[in-house]
């Protein structure tokens, strides 16, 4: 089921692209976003800075691009474009609550079966089950991976931290179906917050999950702050959890936290759990298989 609703606005806007090129190629080059803002409310969001719409902080209202798709088969039908791998995703959830009502995914992922071009959905919402024929169609094309962040098991923890997604269990169940069809599955456990979801207890709830659900991958991540996150994060810490605040605050003197805390974390915690529950630390073996048949 989908998460808690939230009270979005949903404005239109235009934009001059669909696809954005990234100074990077691997694992992908492009961007695709179809929303300007996002509806689920993380309170550790890194793109914080690009959710504000209206500048005014108010975070509850969402910009659809409403020319987007007929812009994305422009850019897909060109002699120039190469098939590469693109990001559905990458800066605000394209399964948020808006997208119940706009349904641009479905149009998105004809262009992409039309174009067999290969993607990578990141979500945090169950609502990607809408649209599960379309995306094994694609998968049985051409490589597509289907990640969720998934940070805690814990809902009392969840529900704070990011209110508006699906409830943990949505999303395990999600991956798992979606690991019926030719689709790559992965669990990012992004971020991890320090004295929040860092424990052994925390992260082996999300291994069980995770070898239940059958994914190919596990990629975690530590919390990082900068720009506008870090405000926003700890307002939030001070009023929810009062008892962290000081202790966050030494911890993050900068962006990120000190490699005494990683090495304790990988060595201790993360890493003998995948260990233990046999889950894949890598994606690019499945990138590279996938892509060489086509």
């Amino acid at each position: 089921m989908l998460g808690n609703k939230s009270k979005e606005k949903i404005i239109e806007i235009g934009c001059t692209n669909a696809l954005t090129k990234l100074k990077r190629t691997i694992p992908y080059g492009w961007d695709l976003n179809l929303y300007k803002g996002c509806s689920h409310q993380c309170k550790y969001c890194y793109a914080i800075y690009s959710q504000d719409v209206s500048g005014t902080g108010d975070f509850s209202i969402v910009a659809v691009k409403k020319n987007i798709v007929e812009l994305l088969e422009q850019e897909l039908s060109s002699p120039d474009w190469r098939r590469e791998i693109v990001n559905i995703g990458g800066v605000t959830d394209s399964y948020q609550a808006a997208e119940a009502e706009m349904r641009l995914m479905p149009e998105v992922l004809r262009l992409l079966i039309k174009y067999k071009t290969p993607a990578i959905i990141s979500t945090k919402s169950d609502l990607v089950l809408r649209d599960y024929d379309l995306i094994a169609e694609l998968a049985s094309l051409t490589y597509v991976n289907i990640a969720s962040t998934i940070t805690t098991m814990d809902e009392t923890v969840r529900r704070k931290i990011e209110p508006y997604g699906s409830p943990g269990p949505d999303r395990f169940a999600m991956l798992k179906e979606f690991r019926k069809t030719n689709a790559s599955t992965g669990l990012h456990v992004m971020p991890i917050i320090p004295y929040i979801t860092d424990s052994y207890e925390s992260i082996e709830q999300l291994c069980l999950a995770a070898a239940h659900s059958n994914v190919h991958y596990m990629l975690p991540g530590v919390l990082y702050l900068r720009g506008a996150t870090r405000k926003v994060f700890f307002d939030f810490i001070q009023k929810e959890y009062p008892a962290n605040y000081e202790s966050l605050n030494k911890l993050y003197k900068t962006g990120g936290v000190g490699n005494a805390y990683k090495e304790k974390l990988y060595g201790e915690i993360v890493n003998p759990l995948r260990t233990k529950y046999k889950i894949s630390s890598s994606y690019m073996n499945i990138i590279k298989e996938k892509l060489s048949k086509q």
